[in-house]
């Protein structure tokens, strides 16, 4: 008996732009993957307690998820060669790299609908814990206003024009072949009575294309939506231009060895948030990250400096 198809469908504008992004990135990008798993079980009692101290004083909560943001923040400051762009001609074996101040954060959205949308937050090394939270808090309100297909296809149409400027001819005429012949591929945006619509809505409430425009470094927070699972990345998508992407698992407990004031070696069970580092080993070496790893682990073990609202 032949096997039956249980349904079909095709990319839409989302899965066109993931789909090219990360064809470019495995086929161009070569990926080295370091998983880091910093000890945090002293750091949950400071959090939590400086917390506790937020909602009494200011009726505020500042999640987990914002304050480990605000550690690998601190962690890119030590490792500025982690958030930066490059471009390499393989022809002619030359690249160049840019480093940026700003650490704008390219943070994968699960939408709704359950799609998912990668938006940028910009300047998120220079914001307070209270600012980021605030930050969020206003993305998540706009995200409800937005059409997906719309703010992208404004995106893609700025890409091919950028490519064009670049002389990627050929790659515009070919994505343009693919985006509008055929009727069952092609992509189109609102149109009529519900494009005004969504143009009434102003922009200050809505996301706009500079809101999914590339961010220096790409940070996801798989940890969110798998709490209750055992697991870590051990691999992630580079997003060219980018040279790094960082993905932060759920919080786990774990036995661990340690030493105590005698010198004796005993087990305990500590907390640990698994981290994947992902870099292009065209750009960066080990070397290059272990200042971020260090600064990292360092803010965990005296949260004292980032514990501020």
């Amino acid at each position: 008996m032949a096997n039956q198809e249980t349904g079909v469908y095709r990319f839409g504008i989302q899965r066109k732009m993931v789909a090219e992004m990360t064809s470019q990135s495995w086929k161009n990008i070569p990926h080295v993957s370091y998983i880091f798993e910093p000890d945090v079980t002293d750091f949950l009692v400071q959090y939590k307690a400086f917390d506790e101290a937020i909602k009494r004083d200011q009726g505020a909560h500042v999640t987990l998820n914002t304050v480990i943001i605000k550690a690998i923040c601190e962690g890119l400051k030590a490792a500025p060669a982690l958030n930066a762009h490059v471009r390499f001609e393989p022809k002619l074996v030359r690249g160049k790299v840019t480093t940026f101040n700003n650490i704008d954060i390219s943070m994968p959205w699960i939408l709704p609908d359950g799609n998912m949308m990668t938006i940028t937050m910009k300047d998120m090394g220079n914001r307070s814990l209270k600012n980021i939270t605030e930050y969020m808090a206003d993305t998540a309100r706009k995200i409800k206003n937005t059409n997906l297909n719309e703010v992208m296809y404004d995106v893609s149409m700025n890409d091919t024009l950028e490519a064009l400027t670049q002389g990627k001819v050929v790659s515009v005429a070919q994505r343009l072949i693919g985006s509008k012949t055929q009727k069952r591929h092609r992509v189109e945006p609102l149109k009529g009575e519900a494009k005004k619509a969504y143009d009434a809505i102003p922009e200050s409430d809505k996301l706009m294309k500079e809101d999914l425009k590339q961010g220096t470094i790409t940070i996801s927070n798989v940890g969110a939506i798998t709490r209750e699972h055992a697991g870590a990345l051990a691999m992630l998508m580079i997003i060219p231009p980018q040279v790094c992407a960082i993905g932060v698992g759920a919080l786990q407990k774990k036995p661990v060895v340690r030493t105590n004031a005698a010198g004796e070696d005993y087990v305990a069970i500590a907390s640990t948030i698994p981290m994947c580092i992902c870099f292009d080993h065209r750009v960066l070496d080990f070397g290059n990250v272990k200042p971020f790893l260090d600064e990292v682990q360092r803010v965990f073990d005296d949260p004292s400096g980032i514990l501020k609202y």
